[in-house]
């Protein structure tokens, strides 16, 4: 598989591994972890979490250059790593709203 095929499952993939990166660093603030557990988790799951967030936005970053290139790449991930911080966000309010009522 190669061309646009390829370029859309790149694009999909660097998106979908944003995404769970930014949710994970948002689950690793104690403020989220109460707004939506209740609770704070240990630190030692904390700190799990974060760091699964940062290696999960490593591998979109890897992904991303190795599928479309140095220049190409690392445009696009700035941009998936824009949207899907800002889902995670519009995520995080919607559920915290929910949760109010």
């Amino acid at each position: 598989m190669s061309g646009p095929a390829l370029s859309w499952l790149t694009h999909g993939a660097v998106l979908l591994f944003s995404l769970l990166g930014f949710a994970c660093l948002a689950l690793a603030m104690i403020r989220h972890q109460e707004d939506l557990f209740g609770a704070a988790l240990r630190p030692h799951a904390t700190r799990c979490v974060r760091v699964a967030g940062w290696l999960l936005l490593l591998l979109a970053l890897g992904l991303a250059v190795s599928g479309l290139g140095w220049s190409f790449g690392l445009t696009a991930y700035s941009g998936h790593t824009s949207v899907a911080a800002g889902l995670v966000f519009i995520m995080l309010v919607v559920l915290n709203r929910r949760r109010g009522r």
